[in-house]
This record gives C-alpha cells, sequence and structure tokens, in this order.
C-alpha cells in the first residue's frame, strides 16, 4: 500500500520510521515525495493539496492528523471520498488534561490570584467546593465524554450538551437547540469542544454568553471561528464572564496588538490543548489502514452531512 504524508516534516520522519518496522508493506511518501502518484490510496494530511484528484487520480481515503476536519474544505474534495479525522488515546488523554487544568483553574479563581500577584497584591477569596461548581461541556463525542468522566471523578456537578441526546452516566444531558438555554443556565463553567461547522460558527458571541450564570468562567478549546471576540472582551469588561481560557483563535496565531495578549482574565494559549502523540496516533493510523484492507468501517469516519 502506497501512502502520502503531508504535514509536520519532523512528525513525519518517526511515522516513516515506524511503519517501516512494524508495517513494512506500507509505503509511507513524505511530501512533496509522492512517489508514483497514480499508486497512492491514501493521503494523510492537515491541509490536501489544491485539486486532490489531479494530484493522486487513484486516491481512496483522506486521513486528517488531527482529531477534527474542518480544516478541510469538504465542498472541494470528491464527494465520495471518505475522510476519516484521527482518533487516538494521546489526543483523548491531552484535552483531558487540558479541561481538567482549565475547569480547576476558573473554579479556584487563578487568574485573578495571578493579577494580584503581578501587582503584589495579598488577598484571599472565597472557595466553594467541586461540588456546588456547575460545569458544562458543549460537544458530547470522545474528548467530551473523557473529560466529562474525569471532571465527575473530582465531584464537579457536571452537565453536557449536544445537537442530539446522549445518555452519560453521572451526567446530565441536554440536546438540541430547544434545550440550550436551560444548559447554559446551569453551566458556572462553560466548556466548548465543539467541531466547527455553519451552526456552531460564532456560536460563542452576546446572546449566548448573556445566558450562563452571571460571572461565568470560559474554556474555549473547539475552533476559533466559534468565538466572537469583541463579544467575550464585552463580557468581560461587564462581569457577565469572570475569566476565560481559550486554546484557539481565528486567525493563529493572534496579530501582535490584539487585547488578549495582555488581557488579565483570560489564560491564552497556543493551539496546545490536544496534541497528536507519535507512537499512539500511527499506531491508530495503522489499526485504520488495517480495517480500510479488510473493508470494514474505519473509526472517525467524517459524516459529511454534519461535517464531523
Amino acid at each position: 500500500m502506497h501512502i502520502v504524508y503531508k504535514s509536520e516534516p519532523e512528525r513525519g520522519l518517526l511515522w516513516q520510521a515506524w511503519l517501516a518496522q512494524h508495517a513494512p508493506d506500507i509505503q509511507l511518501h513524505l511530501w512533496p515525495d509522492i512517489g508514483e502518484a497514480d499508486q497512492v490510496e491514501i493521503l494523510v494530511a492537515w491541509q490536501p493539496p489544491a485539486n486532490i484528484l489531479a494530484t493522486f487520480p487513484n486516491l481512496k481515503v483522506l486521513f486528517s492528523v488531527g482529531a477534527g476536519a474542518d480544516q478541510f474544505d469538504l465542498s472541494a474534495l470528491p464527494p465520495d471520498l471518505p475522510v476519516v479525522r484521527m482518533i487516538e488515546p494521546g489526543l483523548t488523554q491531552g484535552m483531558v488534561e487540558y479541561i481538567a487544568f482549565s475547569v480547576i483553574g476558573l473554579h479556584r479563581d487563578m487568574p485573578r490570584y495571578f493579577q494580584q500577584q503581578r501587582n503584589q497584591q495579598w488577598r484571599a477569596h472565597n472557595a466553594i467546593p467541586a461540588s456546588q461548581r456547575r460545569v458544562g461541556i458543549m460537544g458530547l463525542g470522545e474528548l467530551g465524554q473523557a473529560a466529562l468522566k474525569q471532571l465527575v471523578s473530582m465531584g464537579f456537578d457536571c452537565a453536557g450538551w449536544s445537537r442530539t441526546a446522549r445518555e452519560i452516566e453521572g451526567v446530565r444531558c441536554w440536546h438540541g437547540d430547544d434545550q440550550l438555554a436551560d444548559f447554559l443556565a446551569h453551566s458556572d463553567i462553560l466548556v466548548c469542544l465543539l467541531p466547527l461547522t455553519s451552526t456552531t460558527r460564532g456560536l460563542l458571541n452576546a446572546e449566548l454568553f448573556r445566558q450562563l450564570p452571571y460571572g461565568a468562567g470560559l474554556v474555549q478549546a473547539g475552533r476559533g471561528p466559534q468565538l466572537n471576540e469583541n463579544d467575550l472582551l464585552a463580557a468581560l469588561a461587564s462581569g457577565q464572564l469572570r475569566a476565560a481560557v481559550i486554546d484557539v483563535t481565528d486567525p493563529e496565531p493572534l496579530p501582535t496588538e490584539h487585547p488578549f495578549w495582555s488581557h488579565p482574565a483570560i489564560w491564552l494559549t497556543p493551539h496546545i490543548a490536544s496534541q497528536t502523540q507519535t507512537d499512539s496516533a500511527i499506531a491508530a493510523l495503522l489499526q485504520n489502514l488495517r480495517r480500510y484492507q479488510r473493508g470494514e468501517p474505519m473509526i472517525g469516519l467524517i459524516d459529511r452531512s454534519r461535517g464531523y
């Protein structure tokens, strides 16, 4: 089997060496070296070439190197080309760690304490137990469910919201537009793990923030275009939101003059919440390649009608 990898070159070299040892029947080419183009069945990429079938006339599957596939313009891809996102333990564990860190930081009011440190202020504030802090996660896929499991184990009062109904042990679940307001009203800390679609673009805006309890916290680890940045700044200025942890922005990186860099109530990280781990990612990719060879359904196959 011939596959082409088009993403970070250093990671590609590691994947190439790993496959040579564990799956010598698979030939991995590193872009721009594509070998014989008409023999390439699989492309693994963050961004494919502009005219994908002109480059790879016999392409059978496009794999994303990340947990999402919304960086792909699905309308520009052949409609019958399967698109598969990365699902692997390293990505999941990384997101669980980031969400737990962020929620605990907001729960214990750490942005305020760090600002007090910069101002040389020694002042304690009242803390409440985790059982009295309501955490709501938007997006109940694999990452959202794993994060909720961790937060439940830490004693937080957890809820979840998704487009379609879900049942998760220890978690109150809402779904659909009709139940969104009730979910938001019960979220002292709101975590966004939604994929980027036409319905989630710009979703984190003033109207949504107004439906949260006054003084709520926000963790944005979904996709940058979901957040209205001016509305967030206004909500922080009014006190409607107390603080925010932002891992994804639009654009990335932000311009040097952007107010997020120095805002005292914002923690800003450079899209590092969930990072692909070399060994577990290539092992997960190989598992899917074997499923493809056997004609079995691949894990992480995108539903084109939903965009995820």
